[in-house]
């Protein structure tokens, strides 16, 4: 019976998606590497900040931190209670989930791939979508508590395919928002008004998430509201890439891809949301999109 929950990890997603875990347990333990943070989470949502030590003691873990290397680190160092589930939100690389869920498996806990999709909005209003890989088993165990944070839940398959998802996902979306960019380059340059042009992209047939929302509220408005960071995006879209040369394949819009968005330097890319990539597209044709 599953009687705590845990959450490590209150970042910009973490923190929203851990307060929704008191809908369905009276005992939600809180952890992050700045514990006045989690303090700060036990008195804005009725959480317990804990040590470590104790979060990795509950029924359920869940953990939402910025690679999988860091996941790997925590499971290395602490002893975990039989009979647990790990539940990884962070969106981590399918090699690692694999070796992750075997190596707990042997001491008797699962381990889940569960990475989330739908910004920091989508985890304050508790409306995810969450990818779930590894035993169905335990992904059936778990996912009462994964609804209380998510409006689809889906299971894709064994360990490692969450994490795959969601790769291809931020890959697709990054294709999505240069190749649009580089369309509005074109009718800027054309002298068409691009406020007008999205209205008709988004009731014809080229539209997508980012032109009906990534465009019209980042970068047409010049926010460029930080929520999700470029170089967490670069990270997916090299998931992706090494996915493309373990398989041996050959897909060359991927390849542009990353090139495109690998032009930022990493300690840029921390500080901007990955929407403003299309500033070096701007620089680069001497225009803005607005």
């Amino acid at each position: 019976m599953i009687q705590s929950v845990s959450f490590i990890g209150l970042g910009a997603m973490g923190w929203h998606i851990a307060s929704h875990l008191t809908q369905v347990c009276s005992q939600v333990y809180v952890w992050n590497r700045t514990f006045a943070k989690a303090k700060q989470h036990e008195q804005t949502f009725g959480t317990q900040a804990v040590d470590l030590t104790q979060a990795l003691q509950a029924d359920i873990i869940f953990s939402c931190l910025p690679t999988s290397q860091d996941v790997e680190n925590l499971i290395a160092d602490f002893q975990l209670k039989q009979g647990c589930i790990w539940v990884d939100c962070t969106s981590g690389v399918p090699e690692t989930a694999r070796k992750l869920s075997q190596q707990l498996k042997l001491n008797g806990v699962d381990y889940l791939d569960t990475p989330v999709s739908g910004q920091t909005i989508g985890a304050e209003r508790g409306t995810l979508t969450v990818m779930v890989g590894g035993e169905e088993s335990a992904f059936k165990r778990a996912k009462p508590f994964i609804q209380a944070f998510a409006n689809l839940v889906e299971y894709v398959g064994e360990s490692g395919a969450a994490f795959a998802v969601k790769a291809i996902n931020n890959t697709l979306m990054a294709t999505h928002l240069w190749a649009l960019a580089e369309g509005l380059s074109i009718l800027k340059s054309q002298g068409v008004n691009l406020h007008s042009a999205m209205n008709c992209i988004n009731h014809s047939s080229g539209k997508s998430n980012v032109s009906e929302h990534i465009m019209m509220q980042r970068v047409l408005n010049r926010k460029f509201e930080k929520t999700f960071a470029l170089d967490l995006l670069q990270k997916d879209i090299g998931i992706a890439l090494n996915l493309v040369t373990q398989n041996n394949l050959e897909l060359p819009a991927f390849s542009l891809i990353q090139q495109q968005f690998n032009q930022v330097s990493k300690p840029d890319a921390q500080q901007v949301d990955f929407s403003a990539i299309v500033k070096l597209l701007e620089q680069q044709n001497q225009l803005e999109l607005c």
